[in-house]
Formats: structure tokens, sequence, C-alpha cells
């Protein structure tokens, strides 16, 4: 069973940094080949993706976070971080990590964390 722990959440201020991090059980080898995406929800909203990178670390991003945020991953941690810079109102969502995707762009992968809440707020 592959586990998916986020952390970094937070409370922030309009033009605040937060780091997410997403730390996986799977082992080092099937890790270093997956592709994991950072989805984001609003309330009200359909869950959306922020931003994946693959096994090779190409990445895509959503056009409101370019620029702002940047994913990037460190297989021997198991782990994938998401850098969010200049943080608006508009970024407030619980924060999701995914792995299992079939192709960066496509449909999200078969697991999920728990998530974790981040606040854009003044």
């Amino acid at each position: 069973q592959v586990q998916l722990v986020e952390s970094g959440g937070g409370l922030v201020q309009p033009g605040g940094s937060l780091r997410l991090s997403c730390e996986c059980s799977r082992s080092i080898f099937s890790f270093r080949l997956a592709i994991i995406g950072w989805y984001r929800q609003a309330p009200g909203k359909q869950r959306e993706l922020v931003a994946a990178i693959s096994g090779g670390d190409s990445t895509n991003y959503a056009d409101s976070v370019r620029g702002r945020f940047t994913i990037s991953r460190d297989n021997a941690k198991k782990t994938v971080y998401l850098q969010m810079n200049n943080l608006k109102p508009e970024d407030t969502a619980v924060y999701y990590c995914n792995l299992g995707a079939r192709a960066l762009g496509s449909t999200p992968g078969d697991y999920w964390g728990q998530g974790t809440q981040v606040t854009v707020s003044s």
C-alpha cells in the first residue's frame, strides 16, 4: 500500500511563501519513475492540478501558478516539494499530493495524500 504524507501548509499573508512536502512510502526504485502531482481544492470548487513532475524531471504547471510555484523532487528522500512564492488569496485551498498518473497532463493516479490546508489572508 502506497502512503503519501503532505506537510508544510499553514496561514500566510498575501505575497508570502510556503513550501509543501509530500513524502512517499513507495520503494525508492519505483518512486523515481513515478509522476507526482500537486492538486488543490478550494471550497465549492473542483479539485484542480497545480503542478506535476515526471521521473525525468519534466514539469507542467497550471497557468494560474506558473512563475510563482516550483515543483521539485528528491528521489533519495522519496519526497516531492512545492515551493509557493508570491501567494495570493485565491491560492487558498487544501493541497493534495498524487502519485501514479500515466503521463504529465493526464488524469491523476490512484494514490492520494490526506491533504494540507493553505490559507492566504491578511
